[in-house]
């Protein structure tokens, strides 16, 4: 059998991986900037589909289905972002008689649909952040809207209804500032969506970012997994994650476990979903949301549960039955965190930083995982996401866990771009991270505490040697055949090493 896989980067090699160890072959899509992009040669099979830019080629419905069927594929996995989250795209795969690995259209839209979803919520006995019932009319009055956000309470949030991660978003921390956000919310949630629709919601105080894993098949079995923290964010996207969350009493992950199986339960829920909550000091949680797709956090709940998701995902769409016992999928197994390497930039406030990359060592070694796309001599687009790599360390507990990746985080050297591994670095040895738990402003906090520090700041022998051999390559290159590499403190090398490093 046949699988397409709607996507491209990591993603689309970790589901291929999937689907060669089940005997399935793999179908890729790729654009005119991916044509040697590292799904694209895993891949059994590969199909072009339009220029670089994604709705050209990623977005579009009608050339995946194309290719879908010229491939005759069983079965089409968005992986996540895209068409993950697209009701139309699902329901044109099955209108061509394939099966889209994922929930039904009708799900995806009620979920899709942010007001809808908080709707669904409260059908299910879930507590929903407090806010409005309904999407923001276009024509409401600024005196009424005013009124309407007073009600709620500031800081509040404008979000838009479709989407997610970010985009579209405002804060608001005052009336005066109310009617201007919410119209630069409106055109950012047209641009990125094509839906101008936002809502209303109050800004929790330091909010912890919990989130919580369902299967569901089509029988009604619904199983819910350990949970996940994702409070380390930036623009409100997850920047690292870890399973389970800190100092989680067992009656409260019990709680949210319920919670989500009564949201998936609710709606019909079939395949993998997460069910996404905040969590106030107190304790108390609140739904967020439900992303209809398999989230890029999945492999933390992998590694302390010993459940293959992604296999799970074909085996439910192939109607087979869960049988993966409720207690040991919230019982946890050591600790998992995982670091997102993006080409971006932490200090310039984690902005794309787009490029070729020159030169890579990956981390490995005990209890390490790396689901990467990331190639030496390849060139890294600017049209897509910046996520190249995602990096998970288990360990016996959170301290072996943390260790753990801070060994994986000095081994990974990458050369040409910036990347968010010196943030990394940074963290994993911060008295705050161990200490935890964090909440989700901690990075706008951190940066705003360092005054324009970097983070490149060699910290270590390993780091030292790392960017010397750094400056080793670009002399080399500059023609210095038979260059040498004096190790002291006091050297031009290192000098230059280091420079060269809070350059790169």
């Amino acid at each position: 059998m046949r699988v397409l896989v709607a996507n491209r980067g990591e993603i689309a090699i970790r589901i291929m991986r999937a689907c060669r160890e089940m005997g399935f072959s793999s179908v890729a899509v790729y654009s005119e900037c991916d044509r040697t992009a590292a799904h694209v040669t895993y891949a059994d099979e590969a199909y072009a589909i339009g220029a670089s830019e994604p709705r050209d080629s990623y977005l579009r419905i009608d050339k995946l289905v194309e290719v879908a069927e010229r491939a005759d594929v069983w079965a089409v996995h968005p992986g996540y972002g895209f068409l993950a989250e697209n009701a139309e795209f699902a329901a044109a795969v099955r209108a061509v008689g394939r099966v889209f690995v994922g929930p039904s259209a009708d799900v995806i839209t009620l979920m899709g649909g942010k007001v809808a979803a908080r709707e669904a919520a409260v059908s299910a006995g879930v507590p929903v952040v407090p806010g409005t019932d309904a999407p923001i009319d276009p024509e409401l009055p600024d005196d009424e809207l005013v009124t309407l956000a007073a009600g709620i309470g500031y800081p509040l949030f404008i979000k838009p209804v479709a989407g997610g991660g970010g985009k579209g978003m405002r804060l608001v921390t005052e009336p005066s500032g109310l009617v201007a956000a919410l119209a630069g919310a409106r055109s950012e949630s047209e641009s990125a969506f094509g839906d101008s629709a936002v809502y209303l919601e109050r800004q929790l105080q330091c909010p912890r970012h919990v989130e919580v894993q369902v299967l569901a098949d089509e029988y009604g079995t619904v199983v819910p997994f350990v949970e996940r923290e994702c409070s380390i964010q930036r623009r409100h996207q997850k920047v690292v994650e870890e399973s389970p969350a800190f100092g989680m009493p067992l009656d409260r992950r019990a709680a949210m476990a319920d919670a989500a199986v009564s949201i998936a339960r609710a709606v019909g829920y079939t395949n993998a979903g997460t069910v996404e909550f905040l969590v106030d000091a107190s304790g108390a949680f609140y739904f967020l949301e439900m992303n209809t797709r398999l989230q890029v956090e999945h492999g933390v709940t992998e590694a302390v549960t010993g459940v293959d998701l992604v296999r799970w995902q074909f085996r439910i769409a192939l109607g087979e039955a869960l049988d993966i016992a409720v207690d040991r999928a919230l019982t946890p197994t050591g600790h998992a965190i995982e670091c997102r390497v993006y080409t971006e930039d932490p200090d310039a406030l984690f902005l794309p930083s787009p490029g070729r990359l020159r030169g890579l060592r990956a981390p490995s070694g005990p209890g390490i995982r790396e689901d990467s796309c990331a190639v030496v001599g390849g060139e890294v687009p600017l049209f897509y996401d910046p996520l190249i790599s995602k990096v998970v360390a288990w360990g016996a507990d959170r301290p072996h866990a943390i260790a753990r990746m801070r060994r994986a985080m000095d081994e990974y050297e990458i050369q040409g771009i910036k990347t968010t591994v010196p943030f990394f670095r940074w963290l994993l040895r911060s008295d705050a991270f161990a200490a935890g738990p964090l909440d989700t402003t901690f990075i706008d906090t951190t940066l705003a505490e360092r005054g324009g520090r970097p983070f490149v700041e060699p910290s270590s022998e390993a780091e030292e040697l790392a960017v010397i051999g750094a400056a080793v390559h670009v002399f080399m290159e500059a023609g210095s055949q038979d260059a040498t590499v004096n190790v002291d403190g006091g050297s031009t090398w290192r000098r230059v090493a280091r420079a060269d490093a809070l350059r790169a």
